[in-house]
């Protein structure tokens, strides 16, 4: 940083093991809560702008109404409080800075839910996934955009949520997935009617997670003067580049 001397930071790094952050709280800290302080500091000193990434795990994930900016935290899992400490340091640190606290990511490359889906819908003829937690899927691609806008229009500092419109659980996601798959010509052993759901207390986990992850996207979509998209459009766009050959 002292040599490259940047004028505006995105730090897409975190520990994301949800569940394994649990028998690593300290491996999880450093890079969730150290990390940004670190890069919230130098952004201080130097007058640089810094573009935080957060998570809805931050907030207590009960009740159906969407979290507001403003609304309390009490993050479940060692995860949620090392993003939540990440998401303090920033704020009280007195640089520029934007948190975008999103909510179930994925994309076209990497390890994601997209992809894990049509990986088993390839292998499997049916499927159990969790209906009970409700949220928004939100690409990668999606998060990019909307960063560029961001600092193209330097809107003010703070916390926005930044995820799509709509909702679903993981079960209504994975559906999707299938049926816009089989709609894009994949082959797959699976349909998206042969995707039951189960309650998260019948998929056991280290980490709690929350059940509510309804996001309010007002503020940003006020701040930007959008509407954000639907999240079925959004996989739709995600899926066709998925699909498509790397060049």
């Amino acid at each position: 940083m002292a040599t490259h001397r940047p004028k505006l930071v995105l730090n897409a790094a975190a520990y994301t093991a949800v569940d394994k952050a649990e028998s690593e709280p300290a491996q999880a800290e450093r890079l969730n809560s150290g990390l940004p302080a670190q890069l919230a500091g130098y952004a201080a000193a130097m007058g640089a702008y810094l573009v935080h990434y957060s998570t809805d795990y931050v907030y207590p994930g009960y009740g159906e109404s969407a979290w507001h900016e403003r609304s309390d935290t009490q993050p479940l899992s060692v995860y949620g409080k090392t993003k939540l400490a990440g998401d303090e340091a920033v704020m009280y640190s007195g640089c520029q800075h934007l948190i975008f606290r999103t909510s179930w990511v994925y994309a076209a490359r990497g390890k994601n839910f997209l992809k894990s889906m049509l990986t088993l819908g390839r292998e499997r003829d049916s499927l159990a996934v969790v209906n009970d937690q409700i949220g928004a899927p939100t690409p990668a691609r999606l998060i990019a955009l909307v960063t560029l806008h961001a600092w193209q229009q330097r809107i003010a500092s703070g916390v926005y949520h930044l995820a799509p419109t709509g909702t679903t659980s993981w079960h209504g996601f994975a559906s999707e997935i299938f049926k816009q798959a089989e709609e894009a010509g994949v082959t797959l052993s699976i349909s998206s009617g042969q995707v039951s759901g189960i309650p998260t207390e019948e998929y056991p986990t280290p980490a709690t997670r929350p059940l509510n992850s309804r996001l309010a996207l007002n503020k940003l979509e006020t701040a930007l003067g959008i509407t954000m998209p639907h999240w079925k459009d959004q996989l739709a766009l995600t899926l066709q580049e998925h699909l498509e050959p790397l060049t």
